[in-house]
């Protein structure tokens, strides 16, 4: 932790933080598709225990913001969504992660 000119301390790493991986389930979206190849929508909705709807408009911002790639594809004559993490997203979550460790390194003192 260092001083402003004023003498205020402020945190070192709060500025690699990701404004869009800041919400629990974008950051958990990154988190479990950075550790693996691709995942279906219901396999995520499942592990963040979101809802539809709520995963939907999360998936639809990471995707906006190109951290995402979708492919539909169909199993047994039913679509199914696999989302994987772009090269910009694993990119993003390293900056993120790197971000947070730094955050807490800082906070013991």
């Amino acid at each position: 932790m260092t001083a402003d000119p004023v003498g205020t301390p402020h945190w070192e790493g709060l500025d690699g933080l990701d404004r869009l991986l800041e919400h629990r389930s974008r950051f958990g979206m990154a988190v479990l598709l950075g550790r693996s190849t691709r995942m279906t929508f219901r396999h995520l909705k499942d592990l963040l225990e979101e809802t539809d709807g709520n995963l939907g408009a999360h998936l639809k911002k990471m995707e906006a913001a190109g951290y995402l790639n979708a492919n539909k594809t169909f199993v047994d004559g039913k679509p199914v969504t696999w989302y994987s993490l772009t090269r910009v997203g694993q990119a993003a979550l390293k900056k993120h992660l790197d971000a947070l460790e730094r955050i807490i390194q800082n906070a013991g003192g």
